[in-house]
């Protein structure tokens, strides 16, 4: 029986990227849109691919960062699944390789229970093209998969784990349910079921 679902958030809870949407604002979309594309297919290592990328949104002010997250287009169904989900009592957890800013707000929105994410550096309310965090690396998800395991004592035959791109293999590989959500072919590879249809709703269908 399923107590943990972990999902990606770009692409999968949020209806883009985020660090593509925020590049575009610093009139660095084509660059990092690329950057983005060539990481989520395991073309690039992803710290970095990550760390090049958030280089673009130098100069980039945390206020405008703050209202582009606010205004995230949210994946069709995410909301409905959610609910569904906690009404089963299945703690709901992201785990994002972007940022806590989209994050924080997209959990205020959708009531998941806890996100994990990076950070964007910023002094003096401008971004430094630096960034830290718990998602950094290729490896983090599943990383982060084994805390917390620890932590709430489960196997892997009660998680479920739902993305699209590379990043999400190493929590695939911790879990008996993934589902590759609209992905890349690197990471349906890895999945149990693949959903092709651009609606979380969908994935309500393999939940015992």
């Amino acid at each position: 029986m399923i107590k943990l679902c972990v999902f990606d958030f770009d692409s999968t809870i949020m209806d883009g990227e985020t660090i593509d949407i925020l590049a575009a604002a610093n009139n660095a979309s084509e660059e990092v849109a690329n950057i983005t594309k060539r990481s989520m297919n395991g073309e690039l290592d992803f710290f970095e691919s990550l760390t090049k990328r958030v280089k673009f949104l130098k100069g980039l002010p945390l206020l405008k960062v703050n209202e582009i997250c606010k205004n995230l287009p949210i994946m069709p169904g995410a909301g409905e699944l959610i609910e569904a989900l906690k009404q089963k009592g299945i703690k709901v957890v992201v785990f994002s390789g972007g940022f806590h800013n989209a994050t924080d707000v997209m959990q205020k929105k959708l009531n998941f229970d806890a996100n994990f994410a990076n950070i964007l550096h910023h002094k003096d309310g401008i971004l430094s093209g630096e960034v830290g965090g718990e998602m950094m690396f290729s490896s983090s998800k599943g990383d982060m998969i084994d805390r917390l395991c620890g932590l709430l004592n489960l196997g892997k035959d009660e998680i479920m784990c739902v993305g699209d791109g590379a990043n999400d293999i190493s929590m695939f590989r911790k879990c008996d349910l993934s589902i590759a959500f609209c992905a890349k072919d690197i990471l349906k590879k890895e999945a149990t079921h693949c959903v092709d249809v651009k609606d979380l709703r969908e994935i309500l269908k393999f939940i015992r």
